[in-house]
Parts: C-alpha cells; structure tokens; sequence
C-alpha cells in the first residue's frame, strides 16, 4: 500500500516486491498475451503500466545491487531537488533495466520430466508436458505471495503424466526455454542454494489451485566444502542441478495413496539473499497421476505460509563463511530422500561446468581481472550465458555477440 507523497512524486519501487515479467514472454500461448505492458525502462522504474495501472519492479535485486539508479529523495512542490537530475535519472534506470533483461539469462525454469527414464516432452502428442511452465525464467521473491505455490502467471495444463509409486521422477532445469543443452549451466550466475521437492494430494491436478497442503520429499540442500573460504565455496543443490545438466533424480515414496497429485520442483537462489526479499524462488508445478497400492497421505504445509522472509534458510549471507545452514520449509517426510550436496548423481551427464562467486552484491575484496577458462579451444558460450568473472572457468568466447563485464564475477555474452 502507497504511503503518502508529495505531488508529482514518481512511485519508488519498493525492496522485496515480486518482478516484473521479462519483455518478452519465454513460453507461447494464450496466457503469454493477456496484458500489454509499455517495456520502456524508465515507466518500469516508475511503476507505470500502459493503461496507467500499477507495475512491479523488473529492477530484479540480482543486477540493482550491481547498478543501482540514482533515488530522488527529497521534493519541493513536487519538484525534485537534489543533486541528481530526473533526467539522469532516467537514462540510469535505462540502461539499468536494459542491463536487467540480458542478466535475465541467468535465471532458469524447471520444464521438462523424466519418469522412469522416460522423457515425457518427447512422448505424443509431441510437445507433451504435464508442466505448469511459467511465462518467464524470473524468480518470484515474496514468500507470502500465492506465485510461491506454482510460480508466477501459471495455469493448469490439460495433460498429467502417470507415475508410479515407488518410482524414480527427474525434474530438469534450463535457463532458456526449449534448451536443454549441456553446454551452459542449468542455472547460471553463480546462484547457489538448495533445491527442494514437494507434492500436494489433490481431487484433479489439472484443475487443483496450490491450496492444499504441501509435504517435501526430496531435498539437496548445502554440505560443507572443507577446502572452501566461504559459502560459495561450498556444496550446493544448484551446483549438483548443473553438474548434472540440469537434472535431479527424485524417488517418489513407494507407499504414498493413489490420485492425483501437484509436484512442486524448487530452486533458491541465495546470491543476493543478504538483504530481506533478496532470495530468489524458481519452481515448477508438474501435474501427476500417481498409482499404486499405498495409503499414506502425508501431514503438510501451506503455501504461502510454510516460508518467512526472516528464516535463517532465507535471509542468509553466503559470501562470508557457513557454519551450517537449513534449508527453509518442512523437514522431508519418512520414506523421502536427503540427498548430500556434492554426492554424485547417477547416470547423469557431466558436460556442464558450474561458476563460482557471486554475481550480486559481494564482502570480498578487489581481485585481479579474471581470464577466464580456455575459450581457443573451440569452447563458446552461447548469446547472453556467462563467458567469464572471478573464478569462472567456463568458455569465454561467445558463439554470436562479443563478452561484456557485467561486474568482477559475470561477464556475459551480449549482441
């Protein structure tokens, strides 16, 4: 709710809000079309939508810690008067903003199931998915927003896949839509964090809402790396979600009731997590059919409700060193899997090669200019992937565009 200004006062985005879709929507349909938004820069600074109506910030906390625009802080009659210019202004949140969409390759979407070691995209009818696919790759931030059910802008899709109990699922992740290639990161720009599984017991998974309870029965959270100075150092889910290409195995408990069910897939991102809204939720609602002949309904959680931005699992700092860190929500279930961060996966391609260092606001000192991995070797980053930043040892030519820094630990590939 706005608190009062002085006439004339430009709307100020406010910390911790959700963001703004990207400019463009990742996923076709329907749902990618139902509202115009003006995609200048400066109206989403200031809050504007096309038809006048209130828009969130696309100022995503990862890149606005990087390149903060300049405030106005102070009016007389409705003219701001300090030292910094509306003009200057701006043109800094234009090319803030601007920056913010090419970041946005960073970010990533869970879109893709396995059952069984079978690929669901490629059964008929061809695309075939279950997915509740979000409309784009940008995390959702305010944990008592119902967007931390299933994502922002999700609906139910007509198709749930059967999966029986006492199987093994596999969620994939990807950083752009349609590419589920091993040659970038999953989940890029060193967003390091736990990753977690849940399932909620429905009537009809292509009708349900989200608001039934919620149980976890997976989760690959941190594990402590010895040889690390700090928690970027460290095992993380997101590290094994790109060791892996973007997969995690996930048994589904063998004694769980037949029906329908909701399955969550989440990721947190905990990079810019030092501030309270920083943390960054990616998750994917897949619709299933679970049969079997088991009776166990599990207790569960309500989302929103299971989070709180002042959880020590999600206002965390982990560019200093970690002691120890839990992961946020409920404890897995019995009959559910913990997996260790850094234990290996199992049949698993090893192609991707994880960053390290955070690409938001950092306590490190200055450090020398990186150079990155070796990019003669005919190793090439694709257009808007990550080609170099301190610790980076990934390619650092691009395919197509040029290799711009962005800070100390992400440069990336820009037309």
């Amino acid at each position: 709710m706005d608190t009062k200004r002085p006439p004339g006062q430009a709307r100020i985005p406010q910390s911790g809000n959700r963001e703004a879709r990207e400019p463009q929507p990742l996923w076709g349909g329907a749902e990618s079309t139902n509202r115009s938004f003006v995609r200048n820069p400066a109206s989403d600074l200031l809050g504007m939508a096309q038809d006048g109506t209130e828009l969130r910030t696309s100022l995503e906390p990862c890149y606005a810690a990087i390149l903060r625009p300049p405030v106005i802080l102070q009016y007389v009659n409705g003219v701001p008067v300090n030292r910094i210019s509306m003009k200057s202004t701006l043109i800094a949140a234009a090319a803030t903003a601007a920056l913010g969409a090419r970041q946005a390759a960073a970010h990533a979407t869970f879109q893709a199931l396995w059952v069984g070691g079978t690929d669901f995209i490629s059964q008929p009818p061809s695309p075939h998915t279950c997915a509740r696919l979000p409309l784009s790759n940008s995390p959702v931030t305010n944990v008592m927003s119902n967007d931390i059910r299933c994502n922002a802008g999700t609906r139910p899709v007509g198709a749930k896949c059967v999966v029986p109990a006492g199987s093994t699922v596999t969620v994939e992740m990807h950083q752009q839509p349609n590419d589920r290639s091993c040659s970038q990161e999953a989940i890029g720009g060193a967003h390091h964090g736990p990753v977690a599984v849940y399932l909620s017991k429905v009537d009809d998974a292509t009708k349900a809402d989200g608001s039934a309870p919620w149980f976890k029965i997976f989760e690959d959270s941190w594990a402590k790396n010895g040889a690390g100075g700090s928690g970027d150092d460290d095992f993380w889910g997101t590290k094994d979600l790109n060791t892996c290409c973007g997969k995690m195995s996930v048994p589904i408990p063998s004694d769980l009731a037949a029906g329908d069910y909701l399955l969550r897939a989440e990721a947190l991102a905990l990079h810019t997590a030092g501030g309270s809204g920083g943390a960054q939720f990616y998750m994917t609602c897949y619709q299933l059919s679970i049969t079997g002949t088991g009776s166990r309904t599990p207790a569960g959680v309500s989302l929103p409700g299971a989070f709180s931005a002042s959880d020590p699992g999600i206002l965390v700092n982990i560019h200093g060193p970690v002691s120890s860190y839990k992961a946020p929500g409920p404890a897995v279930i019995q009959g559910g899997t913990t997996k260790r961060a850094g234990s290996a996966c199992v049949g698993c391609e090893q192609t991707c090669t994880p960053g390290s260092g955070p690409s938001g606001t950092v306590t490190q000192a200055p450090q020398p200019q990186p150079t990155g991995g070796d990019g003669g070797s005919g190793c090439t980053a694709q257009l808007y992937g990550q080609c170099g930043g301190i610790g980076w040892d990934g390619c650092t030519a691009c395919t197509s565009g040029s290799c711009v820094k962005l800070n100390d630990y992400y440069f990336q590939c820009q037309a």
